[in-house]
C-alpha cells in the first residue's frame, strides 16, 4: 500500500499471528504509531513474506507450547531475509528454538504485572528506566539463547525476559509490549519501528483519503458503482469516499424498512443529498415490510424476512440501472480476519463469513469494491471525520440490521413501532447528554463510566398503572445501557439515579401507551446486549 510517495517496501510491518488473543491489538498499536501493518498466518512461507516486501516483522504470542505436537511453527527462512524481527511471548520462544536456543517448562508461571530489569544499552529499551513494569502471561520460558544473542532483560522468575542479536536486527521479549499494562510498551514499540527499523510515520488520514480516492478512480474508470447505504458508519464512509472519488458514478441505495430509529431516515437523506454529491435512491419499503412482518413473533424468522426482503429491494433497483459493474461494501479488517476468508487470520478459526454471501439473482453479478477492508473500526471513524461526515453518523452506536424489529419482543405493529421510536429517542437524547457531560469533565470519550450502547426495548406485555386518578393498563419500556469496548463482554451501566429518574419520567409523560420503565441490570454474559 503506497504512502505519500514512499515505497511500499519501506512502510509495511507484517504481524505473524500464532493464534494470539492480542494479534489484532499488535497491528493496532503499530498503526497507532502511524505505521501501516497487516496480519498474516504464522506459517506463511518466507518467499511469500519476501514478496510482500515488509520493512519489519513482529511475531505474536500464542496459547501453545513450542514443543507441543501441533504447535504453530514459522519458516526459518524469515530470519534470513535481512528484515528486522521482533517477537513477543510465543514469538520470543519460537525465535529462540528456531535459531538453536532452548525453551524449558518453568516450575513457576508468570501471569500479570512483573518487574523487568533491563539493559539500557539496548536500542529496544532506549529512553526507558532500568526497572519497569511489564505484563507477563507464560509458563514456558527461554532457557538458553541462540548463538549470537545476549540477554537484555530479566525478571525474578524469568532469566531471559528479553534478548537481542543487534547485528541481525533480531529482538524478542517474553512480555507483551502491546498491552497497556506494560508501562513503557509504546516506547519499546517506537524504539523498534523508528530507532531500529528507521520507518517513517506516514499512515495518516490525510494521506489515506487521497490514496483511497485514487485507488477507487483507477479501478472504476468510467463504470458505475452501486452501494447499499444503511446509514451506519461503514457504509456511510464508503459512500463519502465514493462521492469524493467518482461522484454520481456511485448510486447509493437507501432501503427504508420503517424499522430505523426516530429521525434517522431523514438524517441519512439530508447528508447524502445535501453534503455529498452521489446518486441517492431512497426506497420507501415500509408498507411492504409491515405486511411481511405482520404477526411474526420468532426473532430468527424476523431476521430472515428482513434480510431476504432487503436484497430483493436492493437488486430491484440495481437491475434498473445501466452500466453498473461494481458493488461497493463496507467490509472492514476485523470482518476479514474473523471470517478467515482471505488467509489473513493466522490460526484463527472461521467465525463469520456473511460478508461473502451476497445472494445475487440469477444472471446478475457485480464485482466487489471493499475500500475499507484493511481498516479497523476506529480508523474507519477517523476516515469518516476526515471526509467531512457529521459526528452523528461517524460515532453512531452499534445498531442491528433488522433494526427495531428485534427490540420489539413479539410481533411488530405500527402502534408498537411508534411507542418504541419515541421512547428510544428520549433514551438516546438523555444518555447522549450524560456521555457529553462525562466527556467535558474527563476529556475522554470512553471514560470509565460512559455508556457504550443504550436503547429502549418494548416487551410483549402490559402492566397496571395509575395516571391521574385513573387506572391504566399499558406497556412497560425496558432501558438497556451497557459499558463495553468490543461487545464481546459488557457490563450494565451504573447510571446516576437522577439520570434514570429523568429518563423514566420523560418516557411516561411524553410517550402515549407507556406507564412503566424498567432498567435491565444484567451483564454479558450471561445475557446478550440485545434482547432478541
Amino acid at each position: 500500500m503506497a504512502h505519500n510517495g514512499n515505497d511500499q517496501a519501506t512502510q509495511k510491518v507484517l504481524v505473524l499471528d500464532f493464534g494470539a488473543q492480542y494479534g489484532q491489538l499488535i497491528a493496532r498499536r503499530v498503526r497507532d504509531l502511524n505505521v501501516y501493518s497487516e496480519i498474516v498466518a504464522c506459517d506463511t512461507p518466507a518467499e511469500e513474506i519476501a514478496a510482500m516486501k515488509p520493512a519489519a516483522l513482529i511475531l505474536s504470542g500464542g496459547p501453545a507450547s513450542v514443543y507441543a505436537e501441533d504447535a504453530p511453527s514459522v519458516d526459518p527462512g524469515i530470519f534470513e531475509l535481512g528484515v528486522p524481527v521482533l517477537g513477543f511471548c510465543y514469538g520470543h520462544q519460537i525465535m529462540a528454538v528456531t535459531l538453536g536456543g532452548e525453551v524449558a517448562h518453568s516450575e513457576v508461571g508468570e501471569y500479570g504485572p512483573a518487574t523487568l530489569a533491563c539493559d539500557n544499552g539496548s536500542a529496544l529499551f532506549a529512553g526507558t528506566p532500568l526497572e519497569q513494569t511489564v505484563w507477563m502471561s507464560h509458563r514456558d520460558a527461554v532457557d538458553r539463547v541462540p548463538e549470537g544473542f545476549h540477554v537484555i532483560g530479566r525478571t525474578d522468575v524469568c532469566p531471559v525476559a528479553a534478548m537481542e542479536c543487534p547485528e541481525r536486527k533480531l529482538y524478542s521479549t517474553q512480555f507483551h509490549p502491546e498491552v497497556r499494562h506494560t508501562e513503557y510498551g509504546n516506547q519499546i514499540l517506537s524504539n523498534f519501528l523508528f530507532g531500529i527499523c528507521g520507518l517513517s510515520r506516514d499512515w495518516t488520514m490525510d494521506n489515506l483519503v487521497e490514496q483511497k480516492v485514487a485507488e477507487i478512480r483507477e479501478k472504476v474508470g468510467d463504470d458505475r458503482v452501486i452501494l447499499a447505504l444503511s446509514g451506519g458508519v461503514d457504509s456511510s464512509v464508503v459512500a463519502a469516499l465514493g462521492a469524493r472519488a467518482i461522484g454520481r458514478q456511485m448510486t447509493c441505495v437507501f432501503i427504508n424498512h420503517g424499522l430505523l430509529r426516530k429521525g434517522e431516515p431523514e438524517q441519512v437523506e439530508e447528508v447524502f443529498t445535501k453534503q455529498f454529491d452521489v446518486d441517492f435512491v431512497h426506497v420507501h419499503a415500509e408498507e411492504r415490510y409491515a405486511k411481511l412482518l405482520d404477526g411474526v413473533t420468532d426473532p430468527e424468522q424476523k431476521r430472515r424476512i428482513i434480510g431476504t426482503q432487503f436484497w430483493e429491494e436492493f437488486f430491484a433497483v440495481a437491475q434498473e440501472l445501466d452500466g453498473v459493474k461494481y458493488l461497493a461494501q463496507g467490509t472492514i479488517y476485523p470482518d476479514i480476519i474473523e471470517s478467515g476468508a482471505r488467509k489473513t487470520g493466522g490460526k484463527a478459526s472461521t467465525i463469520k463469513s456473511h460478508h461473502n454471501l451476497i445472494p445475487f439473482p440469477e444472471g446478475v453479478h457485480f464485482d466487489l469494491i471493499e475500500p475499507l477492508d484493511h481498516f479497523f473500526k476506529d480508523e474507519v471513524r477517523a476516515l469518516g471525520l476526515a471526509l467531512g461526515l457529521p459526528e452523528h453518523i461517524v460515532f453512531r452506536q452499534p445498531f442491528p440490521g433488522p433494526g427495531l424489529a428485534i427490540r420489539i419482543i413479539g410481533a411488530v405493529s405500527p402502534e408498537k413501532l411508534e411507542i418504541l421510536k419515541n421512547a428510544d429517542a428520549i433514551v438516546r437524547e438523555e444518555l447522549d447528554a450524560y456521555n457529553q457531560r462525562l466527556f467535558e469533565e474527563t476529556g475522554d470519550r470512553n471514560s470509565e463510566h460512559s455508556c457504550w450502547q443504550y436503547f429502549a426495548v418494548l416487551p410483549d406485555i402490559k402492566s397496571v398503572g395509575v395516571m391521574g386518578d385513573e387506572r391504566t393498563y399499558q406497556r412497560p419500556v425496558i432501558l438497556r445501557a451497557v459499558e463495553s469496548s468490543d461487545a464481546m463482554t459488557a457490563d450494565w451501566a451504573k447510571l446516576p439515579y437522577d439520570v434514570l429518574a429523568r429518563i423514566s419520567g420523560r418516557i411516561v409523560a411524553e410517550v402515549p401507551g407507556v406507564n412503566r420503565v424498567a432498567y435491565d441490570i444484567t451483564s454479558k454474559p450471561p445475557a446478550t446486549i440485545e434482547w432478541e
